[in-house]
């Protein structure tokens, strides 16, 4: 994703992602195995789907969409609102964590006053981060409203990097996962939900989603996907396996899963 990727390449210090409906119990209802159904289907015709076909496109018409509209709207061609957000939120950044939001996070995640701490460190940048929130969960809840399964489906499928999007050509990225060798731009991710979290930010929606940034972490990690060509899937067991750790997780266990970098320990 070319957002996360451009964000986290130089440790969030420019720019960067309102949504399903679900809250982290939801994530515990749905069926390990359907989620590893959706993740591992290789495309859902465009009729199904009401979208135009892609010459081209591998992987599934809507997981394909979502991803490709996220980083329209974030990155590409970003309204007004989002670029004055960034105008705050990455000078910020730079003047008070000059080594990146995800090492902040992390030393602030180590002392006994987080998650306090981070809350007091977040609060200035309050107002960007509700922009940002805004936005990514607009763009979730647009392709995904009410379909938990299929969202858990979109991410595991970013992941292992099976969406193959020739429109992205010219970026160099023609497949929607997340960027760099290792892709630190998912401990990015994490720092700005833990953000959004602690101050109170659509706080329930993200503590569900934060668990699908983190399956799909492990699932990059292991896939180490191609981003210019089509990649297999992951076996069907293992993304099974790696969704009965990740979609039960909560906020305080991804904290201790994120301290680990660049991958899963």
């Amino acid at each position: 994703m070319e957002t996360f990727r451009s964000l986290a390449a130089n440790g969030g210090r420019g720019p960067p992602v309102r949504g399903c409906t679900m809250d982290r119990r939801d994530l515990l209802k749905i069926g390990v195995a359907t989620v590893a159904g959706a993740v591992l289907l290789e495309g859902t015709a465009a009729a199904d789907t009401g979208l135009p076909p892609v010459e081209g496109m591998r992987g599934d018409r809507r997981a394909n969409e979502l991803w490709y509209q996220l980083d329209e709207i974030s990155l590409y061609h970003p309204a007004q609102e989002v670029q004055d957000a960034y105008a705050v939120l990455f000078p910020f950044i730079q003047q008070n964590a000059p080594e990146g939001l995800y090492e902040k996070w992390r030393a602030l995640s180590l002392e006994p006053g987080y998650p306090g701490n981070y809350a007091e460190f977040a609060k200035p940048v309050e107002q960007p981060l509700r922009t940002l929130s805004t936005l990514q969960l607009d763009n979730f809840d647009r392709f995904y409203r009410g379909d938990e399964a299929g969202l858990a489906g979109a991410f595991a499928a970013f992941g292992q990097g099976v969406l193959f999007d020739p429109r992205r050509a010219a970026a160099e990225s023609e497949v929607h996962t997340m960027n760099g060798d290792p892709p630190n731009g998912y401990h990015f991710w994490h720092a700005v939900q833990r953000a959004q979290m602690v101050l109170d930010i659509d706080r329930r929606r993200w503590a569900a989603l934060d668990p699908l940034v983190g399956f799909a972490w492990a699932l990059q990690s292991i896939a180490k996907p191609d981003h210019r060509h089509v990649n297999p899937g992951l076996p069907r067991e293992q993304v099974r396996a790696l969704a009965r750790y990740w979609l039960p997780r909560s906020p305080r266990q991804l904290d201790r899963d994120f301290r680990s970098a660049p991958y899963p320990a």
